[in-house]
């Protein structure tokens, strides 16, 4: 995994500090207009109180890192090897517990006052700090550009969840996409490579995003790379796409083939017709 060199990583991070902390606020500002939090959510089996009872667990393991409040992660991963997909899985289903019924009364205080912990305990910090997240995998760690990139997606993408259950209005912006995909994909993409899925595969996607960032992913015998800004190479396919919806199929709000038929994701270079197989090499727990 690589990342080349020609944007501001340091002005990039500032940016989606910030962007965090506007969508932090408005994620608590759409909990208190929520009338019924048992509702179905955009992520069943979740209620739309369970989604936000997930996104404060997600603040407080990414703040732990600094904060130290929380470390028994035995208790919410799975015992014995196991993978990337599977450790995700635990903690997602684990962590509900970690929020009390009472703390869900006042989920929209809980996520403001959660989300800014994490980025009062980070300000000031490099974007290439680390940050551990044991989730991930046995002694790994994240740059604090990629935590805080996963910490807008979780929020964007589950304030998405909640108002999709909930009827009301939630807005991901082309800008706000961006940087998600820029600081955190490089990072997370070569972690949820589907091994089996991948294996004895070798193939090479440019994808083209609005805007930016543009990511080179190399799919090479169940083992991915993603480089930010490539130097030019020879591709099997470039994937030309709006930020939202590459987001949206990243995390699986939108299927891959339905943005292609409309006209949201444009297959190109010497193999287009590989652009469907993109998501398939990837999981998203």
């Amino acid at each position: 995994m690589g990342t080349a060199g020609r944007f501001d990583a340091g002005a990039e991070h500032e940016r989606a500090r910030a962007a965090l902390r506007a969508a932090v606020a408005r994620l608590a500002g759409l909990l208190r207009d929520v009338a019924d939090p048992e509702v179905p959510s955009g992520v069943p089996p979740w209620t739309v109180g369970d989604v936000g009872a997930h996104v404060c667990a997600v603040y407080v393991a990414y703040s732990s890192a600094f904060t130290h409040e929380f470390q028994d992660w035995d208790s919410v991963l799975p015992t014995g090897d196991s993978t990337f997909a599977e450790r995700v899985a635990s903690v997602n289903s684990k962590s509900l517990g970690l929020i009390g019924e009472e703390a869900r009364t006042c989920l929209d205080e809980l996520v403001l006052e959660r989300g800014k912990t994490f980025l009062r305990v980070t300000e000031g910090l490099a974007p290439d700090a680390p940050v551990t997240t044991p989730w991930y995998g046995p002694d790994v760690a994240i740059t604090l550009a990629a935590a805080t990139g996963m910490m807008l997606s979780e929020t964007l993408l589950h304030g998405l969840d909640i108002a999709r259950g909930a009827r009301l209005p939630w807005v991901i912006t082309p800008d706000d996409a961006r940087l998600v995909l820029g600081q955190s994909m490089p990072t997370m993409m070569p972690f949820a490579v589907e091994a089996a899925r991948a294996r004895g595969v070798r193939l090479a996607y440019d994808l083209a995003v609005e805007g930016g960032p543009r990511l080179a992913v190399v799919v090479d015998d169940g083992v991915a790379t993603v480089t930010r800004d490539a130097p030019p190479r020879a591709y099997d396919c470039r994937i030309t796409t709006d930020p939202r919806t590459l987001l949206l199929i990243a995390f699986r709000r939108t299927p891959l083939w339905k943005a292609v038929v409309r006209g949201a994701m444009r297959p190109g270079g010497r193999r287009p017709w590989l652009a469907p197989r993109f998501s398939g090499f990837f999981v998203n727990p």
